[in-house]
């Protein structure tokens, strides 16, 4: 990975933890069993690139493009994806840990996070409008000015949402989980 620009390549097992990445280019490319704990991938460039069973916890993106990524069965622990470059910003997280994770006032419409964990997550400011959390956890998770207009959160669980804080207009929650909306309020639902 010593190349600044990388199209069309596999990564396979590398190991490169706690260490300096910045201002490279990958385009196309797939990252399997990897190993980045703790690295420094600012002012970096991800184009279409997927991410399966990688340990990229701690992981700093400061200025870094993430445009259509995919994450799939990684470890992705307390990354501030919030720092991460605005323009064309699009993620997809599949089985994934992404606990004490950070995405404030990041624009994230239509994202999808299925069958993951995500508890102290900030959601604080960021648009998730017709986003889909489908069996994700979402226990402690932060949301404050969050726009949830349309999003589909009728799978996800152990959530908080204050309705007076927060843009929820047209989301989907379910019955059993609805209690989550009333957290503030002190109700037994039964």
């Amino acid at each position: 990975m010593k190349e600044t620009i990388h199209i069309g390549k596999t990564f396979t097992k590398v190991i490169h933890t706690e260490e300096s990445v910045t201002h490279r280019e990958f385009e196309n490319c797939t990252f399997i069993d990897c190993d980045f704990y703790g690295s420094n991938f600012s002012q970096s460039q991800f184009l279409d690139c997927t991410f399966k069973g990688c340990n990229l916890s701690m992981i700093k993106l400061n200025a870094t493009s993430l445009k259509n990524v995919e994450f799939e069965e990684c470890k992705m622990m307390g990354i501030a994806f919030e720092y991460c470059d605005d323009f064309l910003f699009e993620v997809k997280f599949k089985d994934c840990m992404l606990d004490f994770c950070s995405f404030a006032n990041k624009k994230m419409q239509k994202t999808q996070f299925s069958t993951s964990s995500m508890q102290e997550v900030n959601f604080s400011g960021t648009n998730l409008t017709k986003a889909i959390f489908d069996d994700v956890n979402l226990n402690g998770a932060l949301f404050d000015k969050t726009i949830l207009m349309e999003a589909d959160l009728s799978k996800a669980y152990n959530f908080s949402i204050d309705p007076e804080l927060n843009s929820i207009k047209k989301a989907k929650f379910s019955l059993k989980d609805a209690g989550g909306l009333l957290e503030k309020y002190n109700l037994k639902l039964v």
